[in-house]
């Protein structure tokens, strides 16, 4: 790897971090940029959760003063996501590479999807929310189910588990949007902690380590700048890098295999 292709991969890491922690669909520009360095797909996966985790690190610290309260609901949530991690790495190592292959363009696809529909689906869960009421019973075992989903997902892949347990938490929950933010980063950073650790115990032959660093690197700088200053940039702007490297992505992977 060339020193401008290592620059490459600390850069979209540095996206990655600072998206993660406001959009949540970094993997959709890392992902794609490994692949078209040659990474084969499973150990650029694998190296990506990894190399994500700092990111999760310092945007989760970011947005402690938003989580105030939110102890009870973490420990409500956590669990499912642990879970759910677990069982998403496990399938990434069980199915065969071929499976990975033809399913991660349609994940890809979703994500993409997930992005440019997600200020629609949260316009509308802001409109049905109330601040700080109870949450039904039902609710709660919905989001139970639903965190356990995403984690699944997230452990397999990962690509814009942000925007789907955003959504979910802000249809099914009645905390205020910006600390439920700072929740979606958490569970994120749980989902990717564990999935990273079941694949150094299981699977240690997948790990570019070269390749987790550089993106750890990045994304942990752009997990600082998301918390702190990402705020202030346009959400259209930063979906619409999303999906122009999603689009590269699916045609690098289908097309040029």
């Amino acid at each position: 790897m060339s020193w401008l292709e290592m620059g490459a991969v600390v850069l979209a890491g540095v996206w990655a971090g600072g998206i993660n922690t406001l959009v949540g669909s970094g993997t959709l520009v890392t992902f794609p940029v490994l692949l078209a360095l040659g990474v084969p797909a499973v150990t650029a996966n694998v190296s990506n959760s990894i190399g994500l985790v700092p990111g999760g690190i310092s945007g989760s610290l970011g947005y402690l003063p938003e989580m105030k309260g939110m102890g009870r609901r973490l420990v409500q949530l956590a669990p499912m996501s642990i879970l759910g991690a677990v069982t998403g790495a496990l399938l990434l190592l069980w199915l065969p590479p071929e499976a990975f292959e033809a399913i991660v363009p349609v994940l890809i696809g979703l994500g993409i999807l997930l992005v440019i529909f997600g200020p629609r689906l949260q316009a509308w869960t802001k409109g049905h929310h109330e601040d700080g009421g109870p949450m039904p019973t039902g609710h709660l075992v919905a989001l139970m189910a639903g965190v356990l989903v995403a984690g699944v997902y997230g452990g397999y892949f990962g690509a814009a588990q942000g925007v789907i347990l955003i959504g979910l938490l802000s249809a099914l929950s009645t905390e205020p949007l910006q600390a439920l933010n700072g929740l979606k980063n958490v569970l994120g950073l749980v989902v990717n902690a564990v999935g990273s650790l079941v694949f150094i115990i299981t699977a240690p032959e997948l790990i570019d380590w070269r390749i987790a660093g550089l993106v750890g690197v990045g994304a942990l700088v752009g997990g600082v700048l998301g918390a702190r200053y990402g705020r202030r940039l346009p959400p259209n702007a930063l979906r619409a890098v999303i999906v122009v490297v999603g689009v590269v992505g699916i045609v690098k992977f289908v097309f040029f295999p």
